[in-house]
């Protein structure tokens, strides 16, 4: 487990993290394709906070994009970097999360985040900025749309719907099981929004979430519980509708 110290230069308020928004935003790629699916590596971030401490813990976890088997996995644990505002949680847990990625013994391939790419209010959520910050293939699979409409898909494993902000196409509503909640997929960082769908849908084969998620929540979640004696309390990210990554 890596422990992380919030960088000197990083953004202190809200102003100096959206101009740094607007700055890495510029940098995003949309016209890659990004690698196959079922090729090579594929990771899946995500974190959990100790809210009692201010603490948060990231986990990076590698699977083969064709088995789903794990390769290599790892954690880190810091304080939390930047004080709850919509729009700017990436702010909290980028840090981290990079330290969990930098920790591994391999190239994670495409990276694959717990919440939002191009499906932000600014454009640019935790997928995008990660993607830019490490020049990474990344895309966000989120649990729910945000603030984005969208039409319900058809009931079918793959079906799918524009997830919309008035007429711009952000993403996706995917259907990755029949007849369950679809996810909510966008772009991060070279790579397609096509391409994003079929490597969620290769991640899918048994549940809603993609395994990289599912593996990634877990080990992130025992790191928090490995690091205090005392089992802390592990919510992962404000339950406000307003929330996002």
């Amino acid at each position: 487990m890596t422990t992380v110290r919030i960088p000197e230069d990083w953004p202190a308020t809200e102003e100096q993290a959206r101009a740094v928004q607007d700055e890495l935003r510029a940098r995003v790629i949309l016209g890659e394709p990004g690698p196959p699916p079922r090729t090579g590596h594929v990771t899946g971030v995500d974190v959990a906070y100790d809210d009692e401490r201010d603490v948060v813990a990231a986990a990076a976890v590698v699977l083969d994009a064709s088995s789903l088997e794990v390769v290599a996995e790892a954690t880190a644990v810091g304080r939390v970097s930047f004080p709850y505002v919509p729009g700017l949680l990436a702010f909290r847990e980028i840090p981290t999360v990079l330290a969990a990625l930098d920790a591994l013994p391999c190239p994670p391939g495409l990276v694959v985040c717990d919440g939002y790419g191009l499906a932000h209010a600014r454009r640019f959520g935790l997928a995008s900025h990660l993607g830019v910050l490490t020049g990474l293939p990344t895309i966000g699979v989120a649990k729910n749309p945000f603030t984005f409409t969208h039409d319900e898909p058809g009931t079918s494993r793959g079906s799918a719907s524009a997830l919309l902000a008035g007429t711009e196409e952000v993403g996706r509503a995917l259907r990755t099981r029949d007849a369950v909640k679809p996810v909510f997929v966008s772009v991060g960082h070279r790579t397609t929004l096509d391409n994003a769908c079929a490597h969620t849908l290769a991640l899918t084969p048994d549940y809603r979430l993609p395994e990289t998620t599912r593996r990634a929540d877990a080990l992130c979640r025992e790191a928090l519980r490995e690091t205090y004696s005392a089992r802390p309390s592990t919510r992962r990210r404000p339950t406000s509708r307003y929330s996002e990554s």
